[in-house]
């Protein structure tokens, strides 16, 4: 898993939250005493997702560039 900044955890969960809140498959298999514990929450299903490192989002980082003006 890559280093990401609290902001890009926090960009990525999210996304990836409103996938599954608009029915995209759940990548992590859970049982059902697991979905109700966490009460059927996408973000807390993202954030399993995230800690097992299977989202499917990656982030791009511009590099800054050296031109002269």
């Amino acid at each position: 898993m890559n280093k990401y900044t609290k902001y890009e955890r926090a960009r990525i969960i999210g996304a990836r939250a409103l996938q599954l809140a608009m029915g995209a498959p759940m990548l992590v298999k859970l049982k059902p005493d697991e979905l109700e514990k966490i009460n059927y929450s996408p973000i807390e299903i993202a954030k399993t997702e995230y800690v097992q490192g299977i989202i499917p989002i990656t982030i791009r980082r511009p590099l800054p560039t050296k031109t002269k003006r």
